[in-house]
């Protein structure tokens, strides 16, 4: 438990450095001493270089954490300034800690990076594997109960809504080292709750999925998906 507790902290401290630079020069050596912490507990070595490595990476994530930002500002008509989406969303503080945990994955560091995942689960109600690929300008509105799955690829300009999961038909070990989990071409809107299953799906480009939809096909691109429902309206007596 004390290592979630660090991991949490050291979570924390790289937002931190990535969007405040007066931060960073107050602190400049407590978040490289948190991650040699966290690298001996799990007894890995060559601190120095992963530190290094992974403080190199700052600026290129930092560019395209700037173009989630602009994503949801641009999509979300509640979003009054870029600020309000550093500060505020809970989505865009879920993509932040996604691609510092997936650089961190690509080194092949273990545990760190799904730690790293289920704090910010914890924390925003979003849950992204580290594993899982992501294009820029990637939006996620409200966040809570989105599950994307390890082996998701999403491409370029896609927005996600509450509820969504993008998942896998079965979930047997053998199946540990194969694709499990769609592919979500550029251009693609998911509504809320809609669920897309299967390493073999592909959902087209420009399409939209609607709300509450569930997913276990390929979707060619251009389509608009959507559930076929009445409501029953009655007068209450």
């Amino acid at each position: 438990m004390c290592l979630r507790d660090v991991v949490e902290r050291f979570t924390k401290e790289l937002v931190n450095c990535l969007f405040d630079s007066g931060y960073q020069e107050i602190h400049p050596t407590d978040t490289k001493q948190l991650f040699v912490k966290i690298l001996k507990k799990l007894d890995i070595q060559d601190e120095d270089h992963l530190w290094n490595t992974f403080e190199n990476s700052f600026q290129e994530i930092r560019a395209k954490l700037d173009l989630d930002a602009l994503a949801a500002f641009e999509n979300d008509p509640a979003a009054k300034s870029i600020e309000e989406i550093y500060l505020a969303y809970p989505g865009f503080y879920a993509i932040a800690v996604y691609r510092l945990s997936n650089f961190l994955l690509k080194l092949d560091l273990p545990t760190l990076p799904r730690m790293m995942s289920e704090y910010a689960h914890s924390a925003t109600g979003t849950d992204i594997h580290p594993g899982a690929e992501i294009g820029h300008s990637f939006f996620i509105d409200h966040a809570t109960g989105i599950v994307i799955g390890e082996t998701t690829i999403i491409k370029n300009n896609v927005s996600i809504y509450q509820g969504v999961t993008l998942g896998g038909l079965q979930v047997h070990k053998r199946l540990a080292k194969t694709k499990r989990h769609p592919t979500i071409e550029s251009h693609v809107v998911i509504y809320a709750n809609a669920t897309i299953l299967g390493g073999n799906v592909v959902i087209g480009a420009h399409s939209v999925i609607g709300a509450n939809v569930c997913v276990t096909e390929s979707i060619p691109p251009n389509s608009l998906v959507t559930v076929q429902s009445e409501n029953q309206i009655s007068q209450r007596k």
